[in-house]
Order: C-alpha cells, then structure tokens, then sequence
C-alpha cells in the first residue's frame, strides 16, 4: 500500500464510475446552471466484532485524497481538461508524497452497480470481500440513508450495522484483487472509539464519526444492560 511511484495526472475522458454534467435551469425567475457528477449510490456497514469487543473497519489508499493533499500543497501539476492532448503529466518524483498521505480509515463500503441484489445483498457481499465475515442478510440492520457530496454528486448512501464473531471469519477480507483493490482490515478496540473519532491526525471519513455515535446511542446501552442484568431486589422494586 506505500510503495507508491509514477505518478502521473490528466483529463478523465471516460470513467464507468463518474460522468461530469452539467444542469441549466431558471430558479425564482433567475437563469442558472451547476455542474454535477452522474455516479452511483453506495452502501457502508458499520462492523462490531463481538468476540474482540471491537469494531471492524478498513484502511485504504484514496487516490482522491492523495491528489487533493498535493493540491493543498500545491505541488499538483495543472491539466487542461479541454485540450485534445490526453497525454499524462507525470509529477515530480523528488516532490511526491508518502502514499500514506492518500490513506484513510473508513467503513466498509461499496458501489450500488448490481440492479439484481437489494441494498443489503450488496452489503453482504462488501462485507465478504472487504472483511472476509460471511454475514446473513437478515442480520444486517439499516441505520440510515442521506445524501452524499450534494454540491457535487448528491448520490444516496445508505449505512447498515452487523455483528460478527471470529466464528464468522472466512477469508482474510482485503478487496478483489482482480479490480486492484489493496484494503487492509483492522480493527479498533471499542474502548477506542472516541479517542480515534477525535484524533484529526487519524484520517478518516465523516461515515465513520457518524456510526460511532450511532453506536453509542443506539447499541451501546444494550450491551451496558446485557453485563449488568438486575439483581432480584432490583427486578422487584421495578415490578
């Protein structure tokens, strides 16, 4: 996942993934137009191991992040994208970041490009690839939907929560090879959890911050309750 070289930037002429539009309309009796890019709507599992009293997440190289730092740090060459010229430009090698600059944390997640598998169908399959946790379908819960990049996207996300064991584990997880994916599992203890989400040396997507306070409201109190059943006194003054 470090050993980044070669690296080179030019116009995207054509993408299965991104399609750059551009929307003219009159809004309140004014004449406007946004430019927007067509993609697709995902999925994002937010993984608890039970056995490790931990979360599952994954860790990965985001070539977008990567070239966004070196934006930042103005050391990104410029492309004409209107130019018929679509030869590469190659950034300097003794001026190229660490790939670590281009690594995030994030959740499990995936593209919705399968229109014959329902949203959780493909969430299972993420969670295999990207995991290696054969999970069932009926165990996968939605948390929520929202939108996603509306300035410049506005796909629709939607987020589910599973919980593992290492009974569950199959494989050894890490993406499909065969598409070039390089993703590595890891996982964060759940005593954790707010020390990682606050820690903005850690980079890490909004997705995940967001789950962990889902978890804490929401699944947190339930395991709180499971280690501390009532006592029998208690259980009467309840009654």
């Amino acid at each position: 996942m470090e050993a980044l070289s070669e690296v080179k930037l030019g116009p995207c002429r054509d993408s299965p993934y991104l399609r750059p539009l551009r929307i003219h309309y009159t809004q309140n009796g004014t004449r406007k137009h946004w430019d927007f890019m067509q993609t697709h709507d995902s999925v994002s599992i937010l993984i608890f191991n039970t056995t490790r009293q931990s979360f599952v997440l994954v860790k990965q190289f985001r070539p977008a992040v990567y070239m966004c730092e070196c934006a930042r740090r103005g050391i990104m060459p410029t492309v004409d994208t209107a130019s018929k010229d679509c030869s590469p430009q190659s950034l300097v090698a003794g001026e190229l970041l660490p790939a670590s600059a281009g690594v995030t944390y994030e959740l499990c997640a995936g593209i919705v490009d399968k229109s014959d598998l329902s949203l959780q169908e493909i969430a299972k399959e993420e969670v295999l690839e990207e995991c290696g946790y054969n999970v069932s379908v009926g165990n996968l819960q939605k948390i929520t939907s929202y939108r996603s990049g509306v300035g410049v996207t506005g796909s629709k996300h939607t987020m589910f929560y599973v919980e593992v064991s290492d009974e569950l584990c199959v494989g050894a997880g890490g993406g499909k090879v065969e598409e070039g994916e390089l993703i590595e599992v890891v996982h964060l203890p759940l005593k954790d959890w707010q020390t990682f989400m606050l820690d903005e040396c850690v980079p890490k997507t909004a997705g995940v911050n967001f789950a962990f306070m889902w978890f804490q409201n929401t699944i947190a109190p339930q395991l709180q309750a499971s280690k501390c059943p009532l006592t029998s006194s208690q259980r009467t003054s309840a009654l």
